[in-house]
C-alpha cells in the first residue's frame, strides 16, 4: 500500500514534465525542425518574458492571491520607458530606474487594493490592468513609440557563449527568487500567509506588508518583463503586454502553484513555462493558426486547474488514510 501511495505521489508531483516530454516527442515527429539547437534557443527567448512575470505572479498566488495586472504593467513600462528615451532622450540607465520605480508603484496600488480597502484580488488587479491599458493608450495616442537610440536594443540581440541576454536574465531571477522562497523568513512567511492567514496574523506576521510586497515585486517583474520586450521589438507599443498574466498564471498552475495559495515552487513553474513556449512554438511550426492556438491554450489552462484540484483531493485523501 505504501509503495502504491508512494508511486501515486510521484506522478502528482513530477506528472508535468513527463507531460512536456510527451509533447517534446509530438512536435518532434510532427515537424522534422523541431527538435534543433536553434528551435531550443527560439523557445527560451519567447519563455524569458513569461518567466519573469511567472516569477511575480507565482509569489502573488503563494499568499492566495492573484494579479491580472502584469501584462498591462509590462506595456505601460515599455511605452512610459520608450517615451524617456524618445521625447526627453534620458539615459538608459536612469530611463529604467523611472520604468521600474512606475512599475513597483503599480503592483503596490493593487497590494494596498486587496489589503487596505479588502477588494477581492480578482477586481482589484483587473481595475488596475484595466486602468494601466487605458494609460498606455492615452499616453501615446494608440500610436506606437519608436525612434529612439539602438543602444537599447543591444541587450535583447546579445549573446553570452550563444545564450541570448534575456534567457541568462530570466535564469538569474529564477535562482535568486527560488532562494528567496526556500532559504529565507521572508518565503517563509509567503507561504505561511497563504496556508493559513489567520493563523500567521497571530503568529506575529505583518499579512498587510507580506501581501503588499508580493504584489509590489509582481509589478516589478512584470516591468522589467517590459524592458526586455521594449529592446526586443524597439518600439513601444501600448498593446504590448496583452495577454502575458493568462500565460504566466497557466505557467504557474501547470507548475504545481495553488490557486488557494500556500502550495507550489519555482522549480516546477521553470517546467510550466518551457511547456507553454514549447507548446506555442510546436503549433507554429505545425501551422497551427493563432485561433486555434488560443483554444488550446485556454483547454490547457481548465486542464491545468482541473489536475491541481484533483491533485490537492488526492493528497488530503492520502494523508487522511495514513
Amino acid at each position: 500500500m505504501k509503495k502504491n501511495n508512494k508511486v501515486i505521489m510521484a506522478l502528482l508531483d513530477y506528472g508535468i514534465i513527463v507531460a512536456f516530454l510527451a509533447m517534446i516527442v509530438v512536435f518532434s515527429i510532427a515537424s522534422k525542425n523541431f527538435l534543433t539547437t536553434n528551435t531550443m534557443f527560439t523557445i527560451l527567448k519567447q519563455v524569458s518574458i513569461t518567466g519573469i512575470i511567472s516569477i511575480g505572479m507565482t509569489l502573488v498566488l503563494l499568499t492566495g492571491g492573484i494579479d491580472l495586472s502584469v501584462g498591462s504593467i509590462a506595456g505601460v513600462t515599455a511605452v512610459t520607458a520608450a517615451i524617456c528615451l524618445k521625447n526627453y532622450e534620458l539615459a538608459i540607465p536612469l530611463t529604467c530606474v523611472i520604468a521600474l520605480v512606475m512599475s513597483v508603484i503599480y503592483g503596490a496600488i493593487s497590494g494596498l487594493c486587496v489589503t487596505k480597502l479588502n477588494m477581492p484580488p480578482f477586481i482589484a488587479t483587473l481595475g488596475v490592468q484595466t486602468s494601466l491599458r487605458g494609460l498606455a493608450y492615452i499616453v501615446t495616442g494608440g500610436l506606437p513609440v519608436y525612434g529612439f537610440t539602438k543602444a537599447f536594443s543591444t541587450f535583447a540581440q546579445g549573446s553570452l557563449f550563444s545564450v541570448p541576454y534575456p534567457v541568462i536574465l530570466t535564469i538569474v531571477l529564477f535562482i535568486i527568487f527560488i532562494i528567496l522562497l526556500s532559504r529565507t523568513t521572508i518565503g517563509r512567511y509567503l507561504y505561511g500567509v497563504g496556508g493559513n492567514e489567520e493563523a500567521s496574523r497571530l503568529s506575529g506576521i505583518n499579512v498587510v506588508a507580506i501581501k503588499i510586497m508580493a504584489y509590489a515585486t509582481s509589478g516589478f517583474l512584470a516591468g522589467v518583463a517590459g524592458l526586455v520586450l521594449l529592446s526586443r521589438t524597439a518600439s513601444g507599443q501600448p498593446s504590448a503586454g496583452d495577454g502575458y498574466e493568462m500565460d504566466a498564471i497557466t505557467a504557474a498552475v501547470i507548475g504545481g502553484v495553488s490557486l488557494s495559495g500556500g502550495q507550489g515552487g519555482l522549480p516546477m513553474v521553470i517546467i510550466g513555462v518551457l511547456l507553454m513556449g514549447t507548446l506555442s512554438t510546436g503549433m507554429i511550426m505545425c501551422g497551427i493558426n493563432d485561433y486555434v492556438q488560443q483554444l488550446v491554450k485556454g483547454i490547457v489552462l481548465i486542464a491545468a486547474v482541473a489536475y491541481s484540484q484533483f491533485s490537492q483531493k488526492m493528497r488530503n485523501k492520502m494523508a487522511a488514510a495514513s
